[in-house]
């Protein structure tokens, strides 16, 4: 029987080796991308068909070195290996529902706050689909999400069941992540941290300085964490203290205002868990930020505001930078006022469902207020709102803004329940380390809209889910507790 498998195994290799050649061959010939995949697509397959859990592994992995292509001669744009595991993973749920439909899916999960938030805010996005100025956008927005809630909302109360789970998950993403940060440092270092050059030295792996430093930003809380649950391994310890001593240099090199702001906000969070306050921060957040619109729109006070009439530009550095915000003269924030305004003026002509999924930039030139207007509000990367709250409110109406912000006040509120309910030291590490996570998020995602990119979105999702995960474990370890 060994001797049949040792055959097997040696046919397997050489097939797949002849099948390999065959492919770069066929490649080389016909420059076609396509061929160069299939050995990679059948060993996706073999994979997918003896250990689909494995295939989630390679997700995680894979993930932070994604990388955007366009294809069909810019027509659509994909990222790759990820968002391609991720379509795999659609059908995967598919049969898996066909084949066991009644058990898949534990009732405690069905059963979640955040679980009837994630349903209705699908609801509602098809609802907004369906009365979309453009459906076609709609549509391709509402594809994406779905197989990427799928994947890190879904598949991940199947994938995490023990401890040695989440401790995979984090170096499964932070090491790629961590090298890929010390050759952009690198990089930046041989730049002379050159303010303009932030966005080149992350190629390929982000699209711009925002992305990454969000990404650095909102796993610094993990690698705190980490280091104090390595308590009493030195060399566990050595390491990660030189990856949190490496990181904050990194997030401040990267020249993103709101990744610094995320780390700090991230402290707050876990403060206010502690102390059993965390409930009132988001609301106080809210109130806030409405106060302040509402003095910004009396008496048109914003105007105060606009652009400098001498010269809007990129800062030359970061001082530069959060100075440049209130003198008029940062080209960033200008822009981002110049959206905002565009958006909230769209979003009383369309309040309930929002002009469309993946709709705003043919919808918001007309709505703009020429006073804010720089020399890169032409827009050519069609970029949107910079605004979460506002991206919903405009492209799906107010119930989907309104979703979003219940979603964030729910989930910091089970993450204070959680930690103070489980008397298991791991579990209370990684829910305080999961609220800062997102936390981090949510400031990022407040001055762009980072869940629609692959590596942010992800980390954010899946915290969502890991939360769902943890409030069932430590709501059972507190009845075995009682039961003793």
């Amino acid at each position: 029987m060994e001797l049949a498998a040792r055959k097997a195994d040696k046919w397997i290799v050489t097939a797949g080796s002849l099948l390999f050649l065959l492919a770069v061959c066929t490649f080389a010939y016909t420059q076609n991308y396509i061929f160069i995949g299939i050995p990679f697509a059948l060993v996706l397959l073999a994979i997918t068909v003896y250990n689909w859990k494995a295939l989630y592994w390679l997700l995680i992995f894979v993930t932070p070195l994604s990388c955007e292509i366009s294809i069909f001669n810019g027509v659509l744009s994909t990222t790759i290996p990820d968002e391609q595991i991720m379509w795999l993973f659609v059908l995967i749920l598919i049969f898996m529902v066909a084949a066991n439909h009644r058990h898949l899916l534990p009732k405690w999960f069905l059963e979640h706050p955040l679980t009837l938030i994630f349903f209705l805010q699908f609801v509602w996005m098809m609802v907004a689909v369906i009365f979309s100025t453009d459906i076609i956008p709609s549509l391709k927005f509402m594809a994406a999400k779905s197989w990427f809630w799928t994947s890190y909302i879904i598949l991940p109360i199947l994938v995490f069941k023990e401890k040695k789970d989440f401790r995979n998950a984090f170096l499964l993403f932070a090491i790629p992540t961590l090298l890929h940060a010390l050759f952009a440092f690198s990089w930046h270092y041989i730049e002379q941290f050159d303010y303009y050059k932030s966005n080149t030295v992350v190629t390929p792996f982000y699209t711009n300085h925002v992305d990454y430093s969000s990404v650095l930003s909102m796993l610094f809380p993990l690698f705190i964490i980490a280091f104090q649950l390595a308590k009493g391994k030195t060399g566990y310890r050595i390491i990660i203290g030189a990856a949190i001593l490496f990181l904050i240099p990194a997030i401040y090199v990267a020249a993103a205002r709101a990744a610094i702001l995320g780390v700090i906000f991230a402290l707050v969070i876990a403060a206010a868990i502690r102390i059993r306050k965390v409930n009132w921060v988001m609301p106080s957040v809210f109130v806030v930020i409405a106060l302040l619109i509402m003095f910004m729109i009396r008496d048109n006070r914003y105007m105060q505001f606009r652009p400098s009439m001498d010269r809007t530009a990129t800062q030359e550095n970061f001082a530069d930078a959060v100075s440049g915000m209130f003198t008029g003269k940062d080209m960033s924030s200008m822009e981002r006022f110049y959206r905002w305004i565009a958006a909230v003026r769209m979003s009383t002509e369309h309040p309930l469902v929002g002009v469309g999924p993946n709709n705003f930039y043919e919808n918001y030139k007309p709505y703009t207020v020429t006073a804010f207007r720089t020399w890169v509000s032409r827009n050519d990367e069609k970029s949107t709102t910079h605004n979460y709250f506002l991206f919903m409110l405009v492209e799906q109406g107010w119930p989907a803004m309104i979703l979003y912000a219940v979603m964030l006040m729910v989930f910091f509120a089970t993450a204070q329940k959680v930690y103070h309910r489980t008397r298991d030291t791991f579990y209370k590490k990684v829910v305080i380390g999961l609220a800062m996570l997102l936390a981090a998020g949510f400031v990022n995602n407040f001055f762009s809209e980072l869940l629609e990119t692959h590596k942010v979105g992800a980390l954010f999702y899946i915290s969502m889910s890991l939360m769902i995960v943890l409030d069932h474990k430590t709501k059972q370890e507190a009845a075995a507790y009682a039961a003793a």
